[in-house]
């Protein structure tokens, strides 16, 4: 097990020692248990790439004749009758 130091100002310390008091919890265990949740979260690295691909994929299922190429231009758009 590791030891690490963390400079805070009194404040924040005070205010933490409270937190950690009505949790019936050390500073140290409230800062531990953060650290490990973040590791947590890590572990679970959303892959956004992919989720915009499934997304315009489900777009095109739900609209196959649209293809961006049958879009009007921006002067076709905005031509006045």
């Amino acid at each position: 097990m590791k030891n690490i130091t963390v400079a805070i100002d009194d404040e924040t310390y005070r205010r933490a020692r409270v937190v950690a008091a009505q949790r019936d919890a050390s500073v140290s265990a409230l800062v531990k248990k953060y650290l490990c949740s973040l590791t947590e979260e890590n572990s679970a690295v959303r892959d956004f790439k992919k989720e915009h691909e499934d997304l315009l994929d489900s777009i095109a299922q739900r609209h196959p004749g649209f293809k961006v190429a049958d879009n009007l231009s921006r002067e076709d758009l905005y031509q006045r009758s």
